[in-house]
């Protein structure tokens, strides 16, 4: 019999000849006596905090209207971002948004996380609030204009030149 086995008899032993609760006893003892109080931890779990939801492989096409259309069904939205490309203004396929309450953010975490949207797979997480960077959220409300290519570059082909330039564009 190893230490392990001969201390849990012993203890047994101990427990069942004694009539008094012991100190370290979960349960409340019926003579209705000094109980030992549960630890913090025990009582009362932490509470979610988390209402920021990060939300990739986002289809083309499913944009902040349609992302707010979409999400507004599950409860109040707060803030909704895209992350988008600064020089041509395309979505990089991948978001974050803020629900009202921090249930409502489980909820949609749980249900939309793998469902099939337009032949994508979302990937749907909660991001919990020390993990949320204080920059996440700027220019969550600015719409993009991109910018006219083919415009820009006729106005530089057809710019006024000086004598020198036009002699180099031609040589």
């Amino acid at each position: 019999m190893g230490k392990k086995a001969k201390k849990a008899m012993n203890n047994l032993k101990r427990a069942s000849f004694n009539n008094k609760p012991s100190e370290g006893a979960d349960f409340l003892p019926l003579e209705g006596g000094p109980a030992r109080k549960l630890a913090a931890s025990q009582q009362k779990p932490p509470e979610n905090t988390a209402t920021v939801l990060y939300v990739g492989r986002i289809p083309h096409g499913f944009y902040e209207k349609e992302m707010e259309g979409y999400f507004g069904q599950f409860g109040t939205i707060k803030r909704l971002r895209i992350a988008r490309n600064k020089k041509s203004g395309k979505s990089r396929h991948f978001g974050f948004i803020e629900f009202e309450s921090p249930e409502v953010a489980k909820i949609v975490a749980d249900t939309m996380h793998n469902y099939l949207l337009f032949e994508h797979l979302l990937q749907v997480y909660v991001i919990p609030p020390e993990h949320v960077h204080p920059r996440i959220w700027r220019g969550f409300n600015y719409h993009y204009k991109p910018l006219d290519s083919v415009q820009i570059e006729r106005k530089r082909h057809d710019k006024e030149r000086t004598l020198k330039e036009h002699q180099k564009l031609v040589g």
